[in-house]
């Protein structure tokens, strides 16, 4: 039987264990870290991976508390949290360089762990796209999006997966729209949209494979662009 999100702590690997020769992928969330951002719809992206870890029983680390896990030995920027996997193999990383270099640490934890870009899944939200609709892609340009340009410039390509939250679009200034919180009114939604992407990434580290689960979760989510 598949594991899914309603098989608590089933594929996470336990603490003390070095399992960094299985690391084949990497989820990354983006986002601002601290309280002053925390609701703000610049941080969707760290939302899906707190809701994936929480339902696979697993905590995020510092990266100074990578001592007996698959990034021991690394020595790269070390701004960022991190959690684990063991069975599907795989790591979730939140930069926490602030969005605008998040590049810096998705660069170096790549290349740390060998990860290629194809084996590579950027969490991020999209004003492209209404709130809480969701749309994967296999790879793509930035879109306006700083994050997704830092992550670009620094891997040196655009061909790594990404998964698109929709936050829309403001009549106003896009900085200050990104960086609002979302108001109590539409979390519920959210929630909802944060649970069906954390299901997607899932699968993605399970197979690996961008086309079939677009396939299989497009078709489960409205349409958009």
């Amino acid at each position: 039987m598949r594991p899914g999100l309603s098989d608590p702590g089933l594929h996470w690997r336990g603490a003390g264990l070095d399992y960094s020769a299985l690391v084949t992928r990497l989820v990354v969330g983006l986002g601002n870290p601290g309280p002053d951002y925390e609701w703000t719809r610049h941080n969707v992206g760290f939302h899906v991976l707190d809701r994936l870890a929480l339902h696979e029983g697993t905590l995020f680390q510092h990266a100074g508390e990578r001592a007996g896990t698959g990034l021991e030995g690394y020595g790269g920027p070390p701004a960022f949290r991190f959690a684990e996997c063991l069975d599907p193999d795989g790591l979730l990383l939140k930069p926490e360089t602030f969005m605008n270099r998040s590049g810096e640490v998705v660069e170096a934890v790549a290349g740390f762990l060998g990860t290629p870009p194809e084996s590579i899944l950027v969490v991020t939200d999209d004003m492209d796209l209404d709130p809480g609709m969701l749309r994967l892609r296999p790879f793509g340009g930035a879109g306006g999006h700083n994050g997704m340009r830092s992550i670009i410039e620094r891997l040196g390509s655009d061909r790594f997966c990404r998964l698109r939250i929709g936050i829309g679009r403001s009549s106003t200034d896009a900085v200050r729209h990104v960086l609002d919180r979302i108001p109590e009114r539409e979390r519920v939604e959210y929630e909802i949209s944060f649970a069906e992407a954390s299901e997607a990434v899932l699968d993605w580290l399970l197979e690996g494979d961008i086309e079939r689960c677009m396939s299989r979760f497009h078709s489960r989510w409205k349409s958009g662009p």
